[in-house]
C-alpha cells in the first residue's frame, strides 16, 4: 500500500480555505460561550439626585474586571468611594468553558448590564457566565430575597404516562447527583442521566457551606420545573440548570454520569487528530502569507523611502542617538521611545523606536509611516524617513526643542511663560493643523488621539500634531468609520466611545477638550473645589454668563476677558453631545480667525445632568487613562457594540436636549 503525502506547496489556495473554514466550523460548533440570557435583575436603589450618570465609573470598572479575568475565570474588582459610596463587582464563569468562551460570554454580560443603570445594584444570569455589581461587599452572599429565582422553560417534554413520571424522577436523579458532585469538586459539577443533562456552578469566592446552601435552594426551585423541557436556578451565589439537550462542555465534566465509550474515545481522539493536523497547515500557511505580505510591505516602503532618499540606516541613527541612552530619551508614549538625535550632518533629529513585539505596533508603525509621509503642514509634525533593517524599526522626525503643550499649561512655573496671545495662537494652529488633516490634503485623516501631550511646541512656540500611530484614513465616500475604540478617555467623544462610530467630529469633540485645558489652564480630568470637572465647570459658568471666571487667573485681565470667553464658547460648540450640531474644523478655524463670525450657542455636553447646573451639586469623578485593548478585545468590543449603543444612546440623546 502506498503511503499518501501531503504537499503544502502543491495544493491551491482554495483548498486550504475549505481546511480552514471546516475546521472553523467544527470548531465553532464544539465552542459555545453560552450567552443567552437567563435572568437580569435590576435593583431597586438608584443614584442619589445630583449625581452624573454611574457610566464613567462602571465601564472603568468592567475595564479592570476584563483584564482580571483575562486568565481565569472568576474575578472580582471594587473602587472605594466611587461617589458617595463604594462599588463593588464580580464575575465568574462556568468551569467547562473554555478561557476564550469565558470573555466572549463577559464581553457579552458587560455590554447588557449597563441598562440597569442608574440602580445601584444588578445582575445578570447568562447560560455561560454570572456578573453582578453593587454597593457593598456581597461577594460571600449564598442567598439572596432581592435576586434569587427559578426558570423554567415554556415547552414541555412530549412524553405522556409512566415516561412522564420517570422523566420527573430523572430530572430529580440528575438535579442530586449534581449538587453532590459540584461540593465535592470546588463548587463545579455536571452530569448526564437517562436523557436528563444537568450542571451546576457556585461562584469561587463562596465557602462549602455557602455553596451548599445556594445549591440546596437552586435544586429546590429545579425540581418544580418538570415536566419542562428545562429549569434553572439562578441564586445570589450559584447557577444550577437542567436539561433535555447537552448543553455544556465535556472538558469541563467532573461527574459521574454515563461517560464515553470506548467507541467514542477513539472518534475524538481521531477527529482531534484531524483537527489539530488542519490547524496546524492552515497556520503554517496563514504565517507564511503573512510573513510574505509583511515582508512585500516592508519591502514597498523601504524602496520608496531608498527613491526619495528618506530610508535611514539603522547603524546611523543608533550612533546619533548615542546608542538610544537615558540623556538622550526626551518622551515616552504607548507606542514606543522617543530620542533626541544628531545626525552626521548636524542636523537634530526626534527617533521614535518601536519593537516589533506584537502585530499591534506593525501596525502603528505602516500606518503612521503611509499616512503622514506624504502630506506636509506647518503645524504637522514632519516625517523625515524611517529604517526597518535593523532590529527594531524607527521613525525619523522633526525635532521640536519646546517638548509638548502639557508641559506648559499644567506647569505653575512654565503656565506663566504663556500669554493669552500666545495660548490664542497655540490654538489657532492647532485648529488649522487638524482641519488640513481633515480636508486639506488628497485624503481625509482622523487623528484619533488629539489631547495637550500631542500637540508640541518649536522654538516659536508653533504648535505641530504628532503622534499618528492611531490615526485613520477616511474615503471620500464613507460618512464614517466603524471601529474599536482607542484614545485617552475625557478626550473621546461618547458616540465613538459608546457605538464605536468615528468621524471628523470626533476629532472636534477633543479639540474642544484642548481648547477649556489651554484657556483653563487646568486638565479636562482634574477637579474643582466643588468636584466638577472642567468641562462641567465651563458649562456651569457659561450658563451663568460669566465664562470669565474660567480663564486661567495666571493670565486674566479685563483686557482679554472678551476674547477668552468667545473661544470658550467655541470649546463648548466642539464638544457637544449631538454629532450633527459640532462645527466641523474649517468652521472652527473660520471662527477664531474671524471676529465678524456669528459664534452660535452650544447645547449641554455629554454625561452632565441638570443637578450640574446648581453649584452646590455633586460631580463625578472624571478619569484620563490611555487605552489601546488587545486585539482580541478589540474584536469582542466591536462585535457587541451595538448593545452598548441600545442600552446608553438616551444617556446622550437627553444631554443633547437640555
Amino acid at each position: 500500500m502506498q503511503s499518501m503525502h501531503f504537499s503544502t506547496t502543491k495544493l491551491p489556495w482554495r483548498t486550504w480555505v475549505f481546511f480552514l473554514v471546516f475546521f472553523l466550523f467544527i470548531s465553532s460548533s464544539i465552542s459555545d460561550p453560552r450567552i443567552s440570557v437567563s435572568g437580569l435583575f435590576c435593583g431597586a436603589s438608584v443614584q442619589p439626585p445630583g449625581l452624573v450618570s454611574l457610566v464613567p465609573s462602571f465601564v472603568k470598572e468592567m475595564q479592570n474586571l476584563s483584564q482580571l479575568i483575562t486568565t481565569r475565570h472568576f474575578a472580582t474588582y471594587h473602587l472605594d468611594r466611587t461617589f458617595a459610596f463604594p462599588l463593588y463587582a464580580l464575575v465568574q464563569c462556568h468551569h467547562d468553558l473554555s478561557q476564550t468562551d469565558c470573555l466572549l460570554c463577559y464581553a457579552n454580560a458587560r455590554t447588557r448590564l449597563p441598562r440597569c443603570l442608574p440602580s445601584l445594584s444588578a445582575c445578570i444570569f447568562l447560560d455561560g457566565c454570572f456578573l453582578r455589581y453593587d454597593n457593598y461587599s456581597f461577594y460571600r452572599e449564598s442567598v439572596s430575597s432581592t435576586y434569587d429565582s427559578v426558570n423554567c422553560s415554556v415547552e414541555n417534554v412530549s412524553l405522556m404516562g409512566e415516561d412522564r413520571v420517570g422523566f420527573v424522577r430523572n430530572v430529580g436523579y440528575a438535579v442530586g447527583n449534581v449538587t453532590a458532585i459540584a461540593l465535592r469538586n470546588g463548587g463545579f459539577g455536571i452530569v448526564a442521566a437517562e436523557g436528563v443533562y444537568a450542571l451546576a456552578q457556585c461562584w469561587d469566592s463562596l465557602s462549602v457551606e455557602g455553596c451548599r446552601e445556594c445549591l440546596d435552594k437552586a435544586a429546590k426551585a429545579v425540581k418544580g420545573c418538570p415536566p419542562k423541557k428545562e429549569g434553572r436556578g439562578m441564586n445570589a451565589g450559584c447557577y444550577l440548570r437542567y436539561s433535555t439537550e447537552k448543553f455544556y462542555n465535556d472538558s469541563g465534566d467532573t461527574g459521574h454520569g454515563h461517560g464515553f465509550s470506548e467507541l467514542k474515545v477513539i472518534s475524538a481522539i481521531a477527529l482531534a487528530t484531524i483537527a489539530f493536523s488542519m490547524l496546524l497547515c492552515a497556520a503554517t500557511y496563514a504565517a507564511y502569507t503573512r510573513f510574505s505580505r509583511m515582508k512585500r510591505e516592508h519591502r514597498i516602503i523601504l524602496t520608496s523611502f531608498n527613491k526619495s532618499s528618506l530610508n535611514f540606516k539603522y547603524e546611523t541613527l543608533e550612533k546619533a542617538t548615542d546608542y538610544f541612552s537615558l540623556p538622550r530619551k526626551i518622551g515616552q508614549g504607548g507606542a514606543g521611545s522617543v530620542f533626541m538625535g544628531i545626525l552626521p550632518n548636524g542636523r537634530t533629529v526626534a527617533v521614535k523606536r518601536l519593537i516589533f513585539n506584537t502585530r499591534q505596533w506593525v501596525d502603528e508603525f505602516f500606518n503612521e509611516v503611509n499616512l503622514i509621509s506624504g502630506i506636509q503642514h506647518k503645524n504637522l509634525v514632519q516625517l523625515l524617513g524611517c529604517s526597518i533593517e535593523g532590529p527594531e524599526s524607527l521613525l525619523v522626525y522633526e525635532y521640536v526643542p519646546n517638548r509638548s503643550l502639557d508641559h506648559f499649561i499644567f506647569d505653575d512655573k512654565k503656565s506663566k511663560l504663556l500669554s493669552w496671545k500666545q495660548r490664542f495662537n497655540i490654538i489657532v494652529g492647532t485648529a488649522e493643523g487638524l482641519a488640513y488633516l481633515h480636508g486639506g490634503s488628497q485624503v481625509r485623516i482622523i487623528h484619533r488621539d488629539i489631547k495637550s501631550s500631542n500637540v508640541l511646541l518649536d522654538e516659536d512656540l508653533t504648535p505641530k500634531i504628532a503622534d499618528f500611530g492611531l490615526a485613520r484614513c477616511l474615503a471620500a465616500d464613507k460618512t464614517h468609520l466603524s471601529t474599536g475604540v482607542a484614545g485617552t478617555l475625557g478626550y473621546m467623544a461618547p458616540e465613538y466611545l459608546v457605538r464605536g462610530q468615528l468621524t471628523e467630529k470626533a476629532d472636534v469633540y477633543s479639540f474642544g477638550v484642548l481648547i477649556l485645558e489651554i484657556a483653563c489652564g487646568k486638565r479636562n480630568s482634574a477637579f474643582t473645589k466643588d468636584s466638577s470637572t472642567l468641562l462641567q465647570t465651563v458649562w456651569r459658568l457659561y450658563k451663568l454668563n460669566t465664562l470669565a471666571e474660567a480663564v486661567d487667573p495666571r493670565i486674566r485681565d479685563d483686557s482679554v476677558a472678551k476674547e477668552a470667553s468667545r473661544v470658550l464658547q467655541i470649546g463648548l460648540l466642539c464638544t457637544q453631545a449631538s454629532v450633527a450640531l459640532r462645527p466641523s474644523m474649517a468652521e472652527v478655524v473660520q471662527m477664531l480667525t474671524n471676529r465678524d463670525c456669528e459664534i452660535p450657542f452650544p447645547s449641554q455636553p455629554p454625561f452632565l445632568n441638570a443637578g450640574l447646573l446648581d453649584p452646590s451639586g455633586s460631580s463625578v469623578r472624571s478619569y484620563s487613562t490611555d487605552s489601546f485593548i488587545s486585539s482580541a478585545a478589540r474584536k469582542i468590543e466591536a462585535c457587541c457594540s451595538s448593545s452598548v449603543s441600545s442600552s446608553n444612546h438616551s444617556l446622550y440623546d437627553q444631554a443633547s436636549k437640555s
